[in-house]
Order: C-alpha cells, then sequence, then structure tokens
C-alpha cells in the first residue's frame, strides 16, 4: 500500500516533469516556426552573401586570368645549340606563352640561312632537346615556368634562380636560363640516337623524377 502510494506520487510527479519540459520546448519550437514564415524572406541573406561570395570569386579569377595574360606576354631570350654533331649556338627572343612549336620555327627559319640540310625541312621534323629530354612541341614556356617543370639536373626553364650543376664553376653561361637546350633534326637523331649524347636523350615525362645525373657518358 505505502509502495505503491510512493510510485504514484512519483509517477505524478514524472508526468508534472515532463509537462514542464514540453512547456519549455513549446516556445523554441515556435520561434523555429516564426524563422520559416510562407513570406521567403529568410533567404535574402544568405543569397546576397552567397551572390557576394560569387563575385569575389569571379573577381579574383579574372585578376588571375590578367596576371597570366600578362606573365604569357613577357619577352625571354632563349639561348639554344643547333646540334649536327657538332653545336652552334644562338639566341632567340621569344614570349613565355608561345609554344615550343613557334620556338622551333623561329629557329628553322634563322638557321635556313646558314644550313643547307634545314632548307627543305619542316617544323614537324625538328626535336627540341633540353636537359636531355625531347620536350614535346605542344608545351609552351609558360607551361614550364608556372609548373616549376624540372629536368635531370634543374628546371627546366629558370629565368631568376640556377639550380642546373653545370653552372657552378661557368660564370661565363647567360644568367637568364639554366642550360642551353638542343635543336636537332629528327633524321640526325634517329641516325645517331645509339651513340652519345642522343643515347641519353628520352621523352620528357612530368611525373619522373631523377635523384642522379651525370654530364658526360660513362658507359664504357
Amino acid at each position: 500500500g505505502e509502495v505503491g502510494k510512493r510510485e504514484d506520487e512519483g509517477g505524478q510527479r514524472n508526468g508534472k516533469e515532463n509537462d514542464n519540459l514540453r512547456s519549455l520546448e513549446g516556445p523554441v519550437t515556435i520561434k523555429k516556426i516564426r524563422k520559416n514564415p510562407e513570406v521567403d524572406t529568410s533567404f535574402l541573406p544568405d543569397r546576397d552573401r552567397e551572390e557576394a561570395e560569387r563575385k569575389e570569386r569571379e573577381k579574383l579569377r579574372q585578376e588571375w586570368v590578367q596576371k597570366q595574360e600578362t606573365i604569357k606576354n613577357e619577352e625571354i631570350h632563349i639561348t639554344y645549340s643547333y646540334w649536327d654533331g657538332s653545336g652552334h649556338r644562338r639566341q632567340i627572343k621569344m614570349k613565355k606563352g608561345e609554344t615550343i612549336r613557334q620556338f622551333l620555327q623561329k629557329c628553322l627559319e634563322n638557321l635556313r640561312k646558314e644550313f643547307t640540310e634545314l632548307r627543305a625541312t619542316s617544323v614537324d621534323n625538328l626535336m627540341y632537346i633540353k636537359e636531355d629530354l625531347i620536350i614535346p612541341q605542344h608545351h609552351s614556356f609558360y607551361d614550364f615556368i608556372v609548373n616549376k617543370a624540372r629536368g635531370k639536373s634543374g628546371p627546366l626553364f629558370s629565368f631568376d634562380v640556377h639550380e642546373d650543376i653545370r653552372l657552378v664553376n661557368d660564370a661565363g653561361m647567360e644568367k637568364d636560363e639554366s642550360h642551353a637546350g638542343k635543336v636537332v633534326l629528327r633524321s640526325w637523331y634517329e641516325r645517331n640516337k645509339h651513340i652519345f649524347p642522343a643515347s641519353r636523350w628520352e621523352p620528357y615525362d612530368p611525373h619522373k623524377k631523377w635523384e642522379k645525373y651525370t654530364i658526360s657518358d660513362n658507359k664504357k
């Protein structure tokens, strides 16, 4: 009897407490509903903020694009060597946004005057070798510069910092490019690819890393 009475009283207290909790929860629920009226004004601040963020992103994107266009229009002096078994060093002016194909076309126009074997050839028959890597014609100098592309002994194209191991003791090298690349006739390469230095040349692979590099042919 006494135990049952206490349980009844406890149950009544629990019931009252639950009612009190519900009465506390009630206003909170009502407030939530009031935040989302049928007239869709509550989302305007979010939309305004999203629009402002979108405009800011677009502004930054346009600034970035303009900066890249400025970089692409910057002039660079490329030193190269026409290689026919011996080197014939030349220099040519390019823009960073121009492609290796455009570079080879200009080289060809200049070299034709001196080298009879080039007079009847086209740019498709030329190769550009940099850091012992055969560089694809469709890439631009800009692509290599902004991606900090590396060759076997340093940056493929570095117009401010020298990291080429061959420049350590050579103060006479031009300071705006790490190492002169070679312009080669494809037919010369096919005839000599088993002989140094052409035996060291390989297609450019942006994912490949070279840990060790020498500047002479150590094969005996």
